[in-house]
């Protein structure tokens, strides 16, 4: 969580009732019922699926509850903005607490490191731990939050495709300030000059991954993501992040949102290149409003199939993917953390394998999320749910059955080797 969507209505519209239809009820699509409800509309969410959230949903097996999706809370404001746009306490629908520590970190030579979200803890852990000045992280952090603070109103507040946009306050400021972005640089090589040390660099090098990105080639502007984590703070929802769909759900229908499940949009009804509505099964349905929250090339290929997908989509490269798996194990693990990364020892050539050779590594850098750190009720007495996570290439064919018993196979090889405990028989 933290990515913010900002809506822009037509100034006239062609129906006398004002009617919105929502394709998709993930938290995105979820958000913008609130604000098109508060604006005056009538709105429909339609949603293939039997329960909303889209790629946030939660499951619960034998006594363990996972939560499928994203796991990271970060900029908790932008989801209280939404109750507060409806003057609604944000209290009385979910609640939140900080983290002390946003992730624990292993590398293959038994190296840890506790990634405080307070900066002096942090940097005081990396000077003890790898030797290096203190500085060298506060530094880091405080130019990623000044780069944050000169992006974030013309990237993140504003539509990129108005020009009004590029003649804001905002705006000149950032190109006065243009030749201090690291826009020539990969994130990679702009961390290599910053962070000095290489378990460092591999540290802050990961936070690419939370766009799909590949750090030894993606821009150096990356840099914003890790004040987010750090600066701002991580956080865990009280019950999981599910509790977050389920608030913002039970908001929009007390503002009269309409949902619609088990529903998929056969396509949106464009004539004449205006859009008049959505079609399900041979049903127009008429909406002066249509929002797809479905990925961008899923929208035009299957809602949208006779208009010509725009060259700077079909041409973009695919971003990474993941591979998940939910294990319930029956033991506990004290020295881990509710957010882990164990790191791969040969990281370049990971993103190598993921993006040039579409293939998977025989070390992957492993994530391991266990709300029931944060949350015991979601396992039965001393037990942990594990919810490991690795980066994998976009799906173009491969043979994803034979991918994933290889990947399961050195999960608990590699686990097995660091923990230095069998893991496998530990899964329930």
């Amino acid at each position: 969580m933290g990515e913010q969507k900002w809506l822009y209505l037509p100034k006239r519209l062609n129906f006398f009732v004002l009617k919105a239809a929502i394709i998709g009820s993930g938290i995105a699509g979820i958000a913008c019922s609130i604000r098109l409800a508060m604006q005056g509309f009538e709105v429909d969410v339609y949603e293939a699926n039997s329960t909303p959230g889209g790629k946030i949903t939660s499951f619960r097996k034998d006594g363990f509850r996972f939560d499928k999706g994203p796991s990271l809370f970060t900029m908790p404001e932008l989801v209280e903005e939404l109750f507060e746009l409806a003057q609604r306490d944000p209290r009385t629908y979910f609640h939140y607490k900080s983290l002390a520590i946003a992730c624990q970190y292993f590398y293959e030579d038994k190296t840890t490191l506790t990634a405080y979200t307070n900066v002096h803890q942090f940097s005081q852990e990396v000077m003890h731990k790898l030797g290096i000045k203190a500085k060298i992280i506060e530094n880091y952090l405080a130019r990623s939050n000044k780069l944050f603070e000169l992006t974030k109103t013309t990237f993140l507040e504003h539509s990129l495709h108005q020009w009004g946009t590029y003649c804001t306050k905002n705006t000149l400021k950032l190109l006065y300030h243009i030749l201090e972005l690291p826009l020539l640089r990969s994130f990679h090589q702009s961390n290599t000059i910053q962070l000095k040390h290489p378990k460092l660099i591999q540290l802050f090098n990961r936070f690419a991954t939370y766009q799909g990105a590949n750090p030894y080639t993606a821009s150096g502007i990356l840099q914003v993501i890790p004040h987010l984590e750090h600066n701002i703070g991580a956080f865990f929802p009280q019950g999981g992040m599910y509790t977050i769909v389920q608030s913002l759900f039970k908001l929009s229908q007390e503002l009269g949102v309409r949902y619609y499940f088990n529903t998929p949009v056969e396509k949106i009804w464009v004539s004449q290149r205006k859009t008049y509505g959505i079609c399900i099964g041979q049903e127009k349905i008429p909406a002066a409003v249509v929002i797809s929250n479905v990925d961008v090339m899923t929208t035009y290929r299957r809602f949208l199939p006779h208009i010509q997908l725009p060259k700077q989509i079909s041409q973009q490269k695919r971003s990474s993917s993941a591979l998940i798996f939910y294990w319930g194990i029956n033991a506990v693990f004290p020295e881990l953390s509710l957010h882990n990364i164990f790191f791969s020892a040969r990281y370049q050539k990971e993103f190598e394998a993921i993006f040039k050779h579409r293939c998977i590594i025989e070390d992957p850098t492993i994530y391991i999320h266990i709300s029931a750190k944060e949350n015991p009720a979601d396992t039965p007495e001393s037990q942990e749910n594990w919810f490991v996570m690795i980066n994998v290439p976009a799906n173009q064919g491969q043979d994803w059955h034979k991918l994933i018993a290889k990947a399961k196979t050195i999960l608990l090889k590699k686990l097995t080797r660091i923990r230095n405990k069998p893991i496998e028989p530990l899964i329930e």
